[in-house]
């Protein structure tokens, strides 16, 4: 059990602003459910119904671009494989890439009409080149999106055709996205693309936001009868990253509407802000035992928080200490927790680790921390 002892309160920030305005309520979004996330900070700006299980339709394809991504980087296949074409993939209905089984294709090839064409052919072409049939691939797929903490989300094919028991949220696929976009950055750009040719035949990417918004480089769109118009978008302007999620909506340019207008609220009336960065030092915590009496604590990871603008010098950040710390103390140990409040609010905690190695010290410097922490 943790000792909470007062001198172990580090106050780190005590700030008097005047109080601003506070943002503005989320606009009114003619959709099913949605989410809108920053991405440096993972955190929801505002949603609604976003835990509400719904059909994601080809938003499924950011899962299996999500595998096929790791499959390159961990050089299980190549780019410029050759991918035989078995008679399920050429016989897909829906979007399709117009792949051939007697006509050579590549991943790179199978990737663009993938995710430019949202080729439903093209898709099962890559699932059974990684796994060896579609049906083994859903199992990847499922087995990821639980590793990524998707926790309401159950894949049963590649393509996000129709099923009863395919499923997601609007919250889940917004993790999946964070996730696409973080571990493959180079990949991602593919998503930026505005049109893909294969087969004498030029496809253009059904996402309108790339036409509309320079600052929008993704990421997937999405329909059927039963799911309706979706849209998953990304937009980046300086350093700050925004993702929306609009599931459910009547038409191809309300989906495109109401993505737009989720963006630009989430830029406007709110700050992505930095508090720590990596391995930052924020304080000096007292150790007992060991051949130094400090050690530098600090967070293993930059720490952002998403806060509506003129309320980020009103942050709060109290360092709360695991004491008596006693020695050695390894760099990475946790050894406190950070937390944050906001006008009195608390806005999170987050684990403190050691930045340094404090080993234990001799016999009589033991002795010596032993007898004052008894008295202590």
């Amino acid at each position: 059990m943790r000792s909470l002892l007062p001198s172990a309160l580090l106050l780190l920030a005590l700030v008097a602003q005047p109080a601003a305005p506070q943002a503005p309520p989320p606009p009114p979004v003619a959709a099913k459910s949605w989410l809108l996330l920053d991405f440096n900070a993972d955190q929801a700006i505002a949603g609604q119904a976003e835990n509400e299980r719904s059909e994601p339709a080809s938003l499924t394809k950011l899962m299996s671009a999500y595998l096929v991504f790791e499959a390159l980087r961990e050089k299980r296949i190549a780019p410029d494989q050759a991918v035989p074409v078995s008679n399920k993939a050429w016989r897909m209905g829906g979007a399709r890439t117009f792949i051939e089984p007697r006509r050579p294709v590549t991943v790179e090839e199978l990737l663009s009409g993938m995710i430019v064409q949202s080729g439903n052919d093209a898709t099962v072409a890559l699932a059974e080149l990684v796994a060896g049939s579609e049906e083994v691939f859903v199992q990847l797929m499922n087995r990821t999106a639980k590793r990524l903490g998707m926790k309401d989300t159950n894949f049963v094919n590649a393509t996000g055709w129709p099923d009863p028991d395919h499923y997601s949220t609007a919250r889940d696929l917004a993790t999946l996205a964070a996730a696409l976009i973080r571990d493959f950055p180079g990949r991602y750009q593919l998503y930026a693309l505005k049109e893909f040719r294969y087969n004498n035949i030029t496809q253009q990417n059904r996402n309108r936001l790339l036409w509309l918004d320079p600052n929008v480089d993704g990421v997937k769109t999405g329909h059927t009868e039963a799911a309706g118009y979706c849209l998953i978008a990304s937009a980046k302007r300086g350093q700050r990253r925004l993702i929306s999620v609009v599931l459910g909506t009547k038409s191809d340019g309300l989906r495109t509407q109401e993505s737009q207008k989720l963006l630009n609220y989430g830029f406007q009336f709110y700050d992505s802000v930095r508090l720590y960065e990596k391995e930052q030092p924020i304080s000096t915590l007292r150790v007992w035992k060991g051949d130094r009496n400090e050690v530098k604590a600090g967070l293993a990871e930059d720490l952002y928080m998403v806060l509506p603008k003129g309320d980020a010098e009103k942050i709060k950040a109290e360092l709360v200490s695991r004491q008596p710390l006693i020695a050695p103390v390894s760099a990475g140990q946790p050894v406190g927790t950070v937390r944050l409040t906001l006008d009195g609010k608390p806005m999170g905690e987050h684990t403190a680790v050691a930045l340094e190695t404090v080993p234990i010290a001799g016999m009589f410097g033991r002795l010596w921390d032993t007898m004052r922490l008894w008295f202590n």
